[in-house]
């Protein structure tokens, strides 16, 4: 599937998906982390376990992203009320959502400049 976004955002677009990954300038990511200057990769651990260590890398930038979305994967799953409330401390919130629904948010969201982070689980993986 491929998704065209009107607007001009800055940074990595999402362009589209393929099997279990997103499209990002022609390279197809199963797990992704993304923010407004770059796409990387990303091993995710299953979602129970999932912890601000895993998100380090995201949660450093400057200034710190507004929120995180975080894509749980096929299906919303909610994540651990020790992350959420550990971000929260820190100012950034976290707004989960199943993968696909994550990535249009992205481009939306980054189409009107917001400054934030995604973490993404693979499309069909049950997080």
């Amino acid at each position: 599937m491929r998704m065209d976004r009107s607007g001009d955002g800055e940074g990595p677009v999402i362009s589209g998906f393929s099997g279990r990954g997103f499209v990002i300038d022609g390279g197809v990511y199963e797990g992704l982390w993304i923010t407004p200057a770059r796409a990387d990769g990303w091993l995710p651990p299953s979602i129970e376990k999932l912890s601000e260590a895993h998100l380090a890398p995201l949660l450093q930038l400057d200034p710190h992203p507004e929120f995180l979305l975080l894509g749980t994967g096929a299906r919303l799953i909610r994540p651990p009320q020790a992350l959420t409330a550990t971000l929260e401390r820190r100012g950034i919130g976290i707004e989960a959502m199943d993968s696909r629904a994550a990535a249009r948010a992205w481009g939306v969201l980054r189409a009107e400049l917001r400054w934030i982070a995604a973490a993404l689980y693979p499309l069909d993986a049950v997080a």
